[in-house]
């Protein structure tokens, strides 16, 4: 029997431990172990974003770490992504504009968006198109999801202003 390591971390504001093979993926224990398959398993190799997750803050590849390089951390999956009335405005632009389409690349596009938009409140579009970039969609020509991005900073800063009041 392979050796086990103990993982003790919190996912969308929920404590988890778990004995695991110290081999495993994250994006395998979000799936697996978690029930968690909104993170999508694409390339495999970090290079397709359809496994993208937010990880104390910064958005990471699942693909590409270990869960126990995870050990310890504060991660959001895009289960987590919700706001006061059910979709989060990231959810609600995406789909205002059509920003997705077969939906197999949007877990990694929304989640992408929430790192971009937290350090970006109101980016331009080459900041949009930087953050984006190692993000792969096959149907959309990417144009829509562009606006959709655009679209959730705007919904964010007007949120932020009504919360400000």
């Amino acid at each position: 029997m392979a050796q086990q390591h103990t993982v003790r971390l919190s996912v969308n504001g929920k404590a988890y431990e778990r004995e695991i093979e110290p081999r495993m993926t994250l994006v395998d224990f979000l799936r697996h172990e978690l029930g968690l398959t909104g993170t999508h398993v694409g390339c495999e190799h970090g290079v397709c974003g359809a496994c993208t997750i937010i990880k104390d803050g910064k958005a990471v590849r699942s693909c590409l770490m270990l869960a126990v390089q995870a050990d310890g951390a504060e991660l959001q999956t895009v289960e987590g992504l919700h706001g006061d009335n059910g979709l989060h405005p990231i959810q609600e632009a995406f789909i205002e504009k059509h920003g997705l389409q077969c939906g197999f690349c949007t877990p990694g596009f929304l989640m992408t968006t929430v790192e971009l938009l937290g350090d970006h409140p109101d980016p331009s579009d080459e900041d949009i198109r930087e953050a984006l970039g190692g993000n792969l969609c096959r149907c959309t020509g990417y144009q829509s999801i562009m606006e959709s991005v655009r679209l959730a900073g705007a919904k964010l800063r007007a949120g932020a202003a009504v919360q400000a009041d």
